[in-house]
């Protein structure tokens, strides 16, 4: 009787062990998406900047400054949780904001200009920023899929809800590819 009772204990402070693991697990990877998130509003916040700098210089170049309006736009309007649509959004957006930079070869007056500089510089650092913010979510969503995934975590996993999470990358090739641009 006592053992059967000692075993039945056993199992329900494992299955709270590995509950409380998975909650852990959820919980960074939310934490991890928020940090996109806010890299990614960082970045967005920067672009109306770039582009009003650019325009000054570049006034021929409306396309590619209309463009990278409307992909930020559109990156922006993409809902929270889906993170494969924000994932391809912003490989677009990415693409599209290396065309205009490289705009900055064509123009030596803008090259030099020291607010196109400086909003270059943050553009860069805020890039660096998000790759390791992506970084850090695929490593949190991983840790969760293995918990969600892995007997015997999955059988708690399964009666609670939790679900795996998708990870942050390109799944179009054409968005890996280095922009070109022509002048």
């Amino acid at each position: 009787m006592y053992a059967i009772l000692g075993l039945i204990v056993l199992v329900a402070l494992y299955a709270v062990f590995v509950y409380n693991g998975l909650v852990r697990a959820r919980q960074m990877a939310e934490e991890a998406w928020s940090g996109i998130d806010v890299q990614l509003k960082r970045r967005a916040d920067l672009i109306p900047n770039l582009i009003e700098t650019v325009k000054g210089y570049a006034a021929h170049e409306k396309t590619t400054l209309e463009e990278v309006v409307a992909l930020r736009n559109k990156a922006q309007s993409v809902p929270t949780g889906d993170v494969a649509g924000r994932a391809q959004a912003e490989g677009l957006l990415g693409q599209a904001l290396g065309r205009l930079l490289a705009l900055a070869e064509a123009y030596p007056d803008l090259k030099a200009n020291e607010n196109f500089r400086e909003l270059q510089t943050s553009l860069e650092t805020m890039e660096s920023e998000i790759q390791m913010a992506r970084r850090y979510y695929n490593g949190a969503a991983r840790d969760l899929n293995v918990r969600v995934e892995s007997f015997p975590s999955n059988l708690v996993a399964g009666q609670f809800g939790f679900q795996k999470r998708d990870y942050f990358e390109i799944t179009n090739e054409a968005d890996r590819a280095v922009p070109t641009v022509k002048f």
